[in-house]
């Protein structure tokens, strides 16, 4: 139960962010509902292809179906709640990354999988959808900018499976992983702190 509760709420926070993105290129109902749609499962149809999972899970569970509908209605009605769209976006997508990287570590843990391959599964199934929502938005996706975003998913991992020596409650690992990801993203675009480049500015 705990661990469906975090899948939803990740499900939910994606789903927003991809309908905020969809309403800043003004794209119509239909376009924002697909665009929540892609974002919110994208990762999890990637992870559930990989590890052989068919059909993939959120076509086997309709809760997922409303609840993207229901988060997508939620963030049209509400989008002048919504002010500051860009920190909207922001909140809601890092908090979409941390929820399903854990996500996709356990589900790598349920298929038996080495620790490094479920620590790529649960990036991937944390980045996937956002690469989808900003590549039909005609966007650069922000895991191919130099913000710390997959770098984060991946500490987060790492942290799970060294905690796992010292607590016993799955639970607890899950929640604290996932705080690891979000406080580290966080960090990273407060401070501007990013990766280096791999090239020289020709102005040197």
């Amino acid at each position: 139960m705990f661990f469906q509760t975090i899948d939803i709420l990740g499900t939910i926070a994606f789903a927003i962010s991809g309908v905020l993105v969809a309403m800043n290129k003004r794209m119509d109902p239909f376009g924002v509902l697909i665009i929540a749609f892609v974002t919110a499962v994208g990762g999890g149809t990637l992870r559930d292809i990989m590890v052989g999972v068919e059909p993939v899970s959120w076509m086997q569970n309709m809760t997922f179906v409303y609840v993207i509908i229901g988060s997508a209605v939620f963030a049209v009605v509400f989008r002048d709640y919504l002010k500051h769209l860009r920190r909207s976006l922001f909140l809601f997508d890092t908090i979409g990354i941390g929820l399903y990287t854990v996500v996709g570590i356990e589900t790598g843990l349920v298929a038996g999988l080495h620790p490094i391959i479920c620590i790529a599964l649960g990036t991937m199934t944390a980045c996937f959808g956002g690469v989808i929502r900003d590549i039909l938005c005609n966007e650069i996706p922000v895991i191919f900018r130099k913000e710390v975003y997959a770098t984060a998913c991946i500490l987060g991992g790492l942290t799970y499976f060294l905690l796992r020596h010292f607590l016993e409650d799955q639970n607890y690992l899950f929640v604290i992983a996932g705080l690891v990801v979000i406080t580290i993203r966080l960090i990273a675009v407060k401070f501007k702190i990013s990766l280096p480049t791999l090239y020289k500015n020709d102005t040197e």
